[in-house]
């Protein structure tokens, strides 16, 4: 019974049902280049910087945006350094993303949607 208990605790903490920031999905999806796992945790409208490109994507543009970077610039590891403190608004956080082309710095603010996180701009520069 505890056994069941357990893998029920994990899977709903792992689902973020709880309103926390999401850092450790958005870890593993830019180690892993996963493009529209980071998407899904953005606003419906999500302003995205990389390498001085701006611009405001739905969905599922950001996740072309977001794949043809990790194309083009494909990473093998993503950490964050700085993560800001959280309010009834939102918060921010900085991470280090590497690729084998370089090291890029990566800005991401998240506004609070009722009891969740969502990422609502997410900046990427060369570091």
């Amino acid at each position: 019974m505890s056994l069941i208990f357990t893998f029920l605790t994990s899977v709903i903490l792992s689902l973020n049902l709880n309103g926390d920031v999401p850092y450790d999905m958005i870890e593993k999806a830019f180690e892993a280049n996963d493009a529209k796992a980071i998407s899904v945790m953005g606003k419906s409208k999500v302003l995205i910087n990389i390498l001085g490109k701006e611009g405001v994507y739905s969905q599922s543009q950001a996740s072309l945006v977001l794949k043809d970077f990790f194309t083009r610039k494909p990473g093998s590891s993503f950490n964050f350094f700085f993560k800001g403190q959280e309010s009834s608004d939102g918060t921010f956080a900085i991470g280090s993303y590497k690729s084998n082309s370089g090291s890029f710095r990566v800005t991401i603010h998240f506004k609070k949607i009722d009891v969740q996180f969502k990422i609502e701009s997410l900046t990427i520069e060369a570091s």
